[in-house]
């Protein structure tokens, strides 16, 4: 016997074990006959009933988590996609002469503290044919003199509708007021809105060079620092109307817009106004609309948007995101939508309009997932699963964050450490208040709730410099020139038709006021 033979022989029992009898286990690696939970390496139980519930909730709500992230962060990003195609989505930089008379309606309820400048600010558009209409309740003393002294300061221009039937909403008091419009295309603006001067001759330049039925121009929320969701809030505005808007524009299939919304008069006709029964009436309409193939055009020009505050208190905001998105499932639940040409509009019309559902859905499962990953021992391949949403979401903060910055260079507003700061640690809340919003929606949906909750307005987005204008513009346009008329505005005059010249308290048409 040799000496390596030897060797080999007596290291054998070391290199090859003896398996113990009864049992085929790979040492240190438990066993795969079961699914195991956690880290460990002991062996578990098969899943329980309650256990088989919970993972799939948890893979469903991170699965559905991940496809919204996704394709919100498709849309936020649509307009930046390329240089012409961000720059195809403005206003054109030189107009086209004015070719359209407009009538610009103006429903308020309980806005006394903001109508008033509203209604000055329109009355300074530069464009040479158009009117406005601001509507207003029987039972709103407060609105009704601040809308009448408008009137009074500018005559022929401003006429006032008032309503005394119930219940009282926006697309009924729009659709009254429709019969007093005398415009080709007819505008739609908020008691409390900035706009423009120069808004109206940019749309009507946008009309004649696309030959549009409808142009919605951009919205923009202002007061970012008013409290910790109105930054989000903010936000929501900029991505919607600077990109999102556009997006579904190219899609022909369009939610439009409460206001900043212009449509030919021809087009209301053929849909008999707005629905009035509808709480989201802007998205029913759009709907209405691209079903029958209308042309939507969006026009984005950070100068020319029109500005306007978050919701004063957040139980307001809970009010209107409740409202925006009950009136989202009463247009699913109409079906206009099903009309639509193709599958791939129907599929984003199906969306976009069960989105409070989605929401309502996430809402209930987020406790459900917290509990879970905080109590229960779940198993390795559910919790990377769970983890899943993580990567689009801070891409949507990476993309917030990023227009964050973008909001305040366009807007000269400075933004500070602490504003992007509050825009993380606000993520979560705003997401859960989202939730929160929808399963509330859902659930006066269900419930035949469809009365319409009210959004109080305070002045919150006018700085002290631009009230100061307005009430020295207010003061200007009353003081009378030589022949007893104000100064202000002579060239509309004659636009308006003779009945127009009496003075504004005589002149009543039953009308529904606007309760935003």
């Amino acid at each position: 016997m040799t000496i390596l033979t030897t060797l080999t022989l007596a290291a054998g029992p070391l290199l090859q074990p003896q398996e113990q009898p009864g049992t085929n286990d790979v040492p240190n690696r438990g066993t795969t006959s079961v699914p195991t939970g956690g880290s460990g390496g002991g062996t578990q139980a098969a899943w329980s009933v309650g256990e088989w519930i919970g993972y799939s909730a948890l893979i469903a709500i991170s699965v559905l988590l991940t496809l919204v992230a996704l394709s919100t962060l498709w849309w936020m990003l649509h307009a930046w996609r390329s240089r012409d195609a961000l720059r195809a989505t403005s206003f054109s930089p030189t107009p086209r002469p004015a070719a359209h008379r407009f009538t610009l309606l103006v429903p308020g309820r309980h806005e006394e503290d903001v109508m008033g400048q509203t209604l000055d600010m329109l009355a300074k558009q530069d464009h040479p044919d158009f009117e406005i209409i601001a509507i207003v309740g029987e039972d709103d003393p407060g609105t009704d003199r601040v809308v009448r002294e408008a009137a009074a300061r500018h005559p022929g221009l401003i006429k006032v509708v008032v309503d005394d039937t119930l219940p009282k909403n926006k697309p009924k008091a729009m659709n009254l007021a429709l019969k007093e419009a005398t415009g080709d295309i007819v505008g739609v603006f908020d008691a409390e809105d900035e706009v423009y001067p120069h808004l109206l001759t940019l749309v009507d330049s946008r009309f004649q060079e696309t030959d549009a039925d409808v142009v919605q121009g951009g919205v923009q929320l202002m007061n970012f620092r008013s409290s910790w969701w109105s930054l989000r809030n903010v936000l929501e505005y900029y991505f919607w109307f600077r990109s999102r808007l556009h997006f579904h524009a190219e899609s022909k299939f369009i939610p439009l817009g409460g206001n900043t919304v212009f449509v030919t008069k021809a087009r209301l006709d053929w849909s008999n106004g707005w629905d009035a029964h509808c709480l989201a009436e802007d998205c029913e309409l759009g709907v209405r609309l691209s079903a029958d193939g209308a042309k939507v055009v969006v026009a984005y020009s950070p100068e020319a948007v029109t500005r306007e505050e978050t919701p004063p208190t957040f139980a307001s905001l809970l009010k209107q995101r409740t409202r925006w998105n009950q009136g989202f499932l009463q247009v699913l639940e109409k079906g206009e939508w099903k009309k639509l040409p193709t599958r791939k509009q129907r599929f984003f019309a199906r969306y976009l309009l069960t989105m409070p559902f989605i929401q309502a859905a996430t809402g209930l499962l987020i406790p459900l997932s917290v509990v879970m990953i905080a109590f229960v021992k779940v198993p390795t391949v559910i919790a990377l699963i769970s983890f899943i949403p993580l990567a689009p979401t801070l891409m949507l903060l990476a993309v917030e964050i990023a227009g964050l910055g973008e909001f305040g260079r366009l807007y000269k507003e400075k933004v500070r450490v602490r504003d992007y700061v509050k825009l993380v640690l606000g993520l979560v809340p705003y997401q859960v208040f989202l939730a929160a919003a929808a399963v509330r929606a859902v659930v006066r949906h269900s419930r035949g709730q469809n009365g319409w909750e009210k959004t109080e307005h305070t002045g919150q987005h006018r700085t002290a410099g631009e009230q100061l204008e307005v009430v020295g513009f207010a003061s200007a346009v009353t003081e009378p020139d030589t022949e007893g008329q104000p100064a202000a505005h002579d060239q509309h005059s004659g636009d308006q038709h003779t009945d127009d010249q009496q003075p504004s308290s005589d002149r009543q048409p039953a009308y529904a006021g606007g309760d935003r």
